[in-house]
């Protein structure tokens, strides 16, 4: 799992001028939680855009006033018209507690059924993983290779190593359905079956 390095200050007043303040300088007000004690701190907001706009899910080598954790971003929270972060929630991570983190789905290879013409659909773009932060995947691979129209594959054909899949079972992630082009085509090719 990739990590991004990101430093804070501790927050001497926690109150809403105070965020207020923090918002004003570019500042982003924080809570650490899930160790032995929470911290209530200010991250810059430029920091955390790698963080909060990518599909992606990366460790946090989070740097309080000195003092270092490892964490995952746990929430974020925005404002309703300018859409910036107001306040974001990180989750200390223990390498003997498993978390539940959104992994992205990888899809690989080409359909046969979209190479016959059909439409490829993806239901699902992340699937909820449980597992310990060492053995956390950086994605979820998808193979398409076998793959034909009317086919799909669903939550339970996916494996996670040393981890647990929380979607339902029956959910499907991807599937290749007829597109219109090629029922046409076969509808077409019925009438001229029927013809002869």
């Amino acid at each position: 799992m990739k990590s991004i390095a990101i430093s804070g200050s501790l927050r001497e007043n926690v109150g809403k001028r105070d965020a207020k303040e923090l918002r004003y300088q570019g500042k982003v007000p924080a809570v650490l939680y899930g160790g032995k004690e929470q911290y209530h701190f200010s991250v810059s907001a430029t920091d955390l855009k790698p963080v909060i706009y990518t599909p992606d899910v990366h460790f946090i080598d989070l740097d309080v006033d000195g003092k270092k954790f490892q964490a995952i971003l746990q929430d974020a929270q925005y404002h309703p018209l300018t859409d910036q972060v107001r306040h974001v929630d990180f989750l200390e991570l223990n390498d003997s507690k498993e978390v539940a983190l959104n992994i992205p789905i990888k899809l690989t290879g080409a359909s046969p059924g979209v190479k016959s013409g059909g439409k490829l659909v993806q239901k699902l773009r992340s699937l909820r993983v449980k597992a310990l932060p060492k053995n956390m995947p950086q994605h979820i691979e998808v193979s398409l290779e076998t793959l034909e129209v009317g086919s799909s594959v669903r939550v339970e054909n996916v494996q996670v190593e040393n981890g647990k899949v929380l979607n339902n079972a029956d959910d499907t992630i991807v599937s290749v359905i007829m597109s219109r082009a090629l029922r046409q085509a076969e509808q077409e090719a019925a009438k001229a079956e029927g013809k002869k």
